[in-house]
């Protein structure tokens, strides 16, 4: 069902699969940051192809569901996740638990003074081992994105990339023994996101100047990223 959806991106669709699931598992958070996300991000699209912007949460939402994972906690993050770095809402307005609000938190990339770049998303992207329902979100947001990274500038490939293959993998692979009971997860995430990943860095020739983009990051300043989404001017 998760690869059905995966290739249709159709919201309604998605949202009338997901409300259906959600009621039929009793997944009472998951439930409430279903309707909570698609009113929060209602009028918003991506940047880079113009789809509401909701598909991207429902659409990582739709693919965990299809591969197993009947966290209601994880389901309900992946749902939030962009809610408050893209619509300026709270964490403490989001209608779930203590627990799902720390998992969306540590999915928000949040640059301190001085850092660079890399020392930024390096901080990042360790940070999300400190909980298995982040790495399992971060996993499924990258996964997602990267599906569609070819509609991206040039400079956003080679910077998604580099930090797939040099942060991402790696923490997954540490993940995947720090959490066995959620093995089978983070190892399904970890072997697709190498496979796009292998394909985007060989299409763009990436792996042969990783260290030149490394550098870079290293060297300029981080600052806070402009959000993949933009909201429509009302009618």
């Amino acid at each position: 069902m998760g690869d059905i959806i995966l290739n249709d991106r159709n919201p309604d669709k998605m949202f009338t699969y997901l409300r259906g699931f959600f009621r039929g598992a009793n997944m009472h958070q998951s439930m409430a940051a279903l309707g909570f996300a698609r009113e929060k991000h209602e009028g918003y699209t991506r940047k880079v192809n113009g789809q509401p912007f909701i598909v991207h949460p429902l659409n990582m939402t739709c693919f965990a569901a299809g591969i197993g994972i009947r966290d209601d906690k994880i389901l309900a993050a992946m749902l939030l996740h962009d809610v408050p770095e893209d619509t300026g809402t709270p964490l403490s307005s989001l209608p779930v638990d203590d627990e799902v609000r720390m998992i969306v938190d540590l999915m928000t990339v949040q640059p301190f003074p001085k850092e660079s770049k890399w020392q930024c998303k390096e901080r990042y992207f360790n940070s999300l081992l400190h909980h298995p329902g982040a790495i399992i979100c971060k996993a499924a947001d990258r996964y997602d994105n990267l599906s569609t990274m070819n509609q991206m500038p040039l400079e956003s490939i080679e910077r998604n990339v580099v930090e797939t293959e040099y942060l991402l993998l790696p923490n997954l692979k540490q993940a995947k023994d720090r959490w066995p009971e959620m093995y089978d997860y983070i190892n399904t995430y970890r072997q697709i996101i190498k496979v796009l990943c292998s394909h985007l860095a060989n299409s763009h020739d990436i792996y042969s100047r990783a260290d030149d983009i490394i550098k870079q990051m290293k060297e300029t300043p981080a600052i806070k990223e402009p959000s993949h989404s933009l909201k429509l001017p009302q009618s």
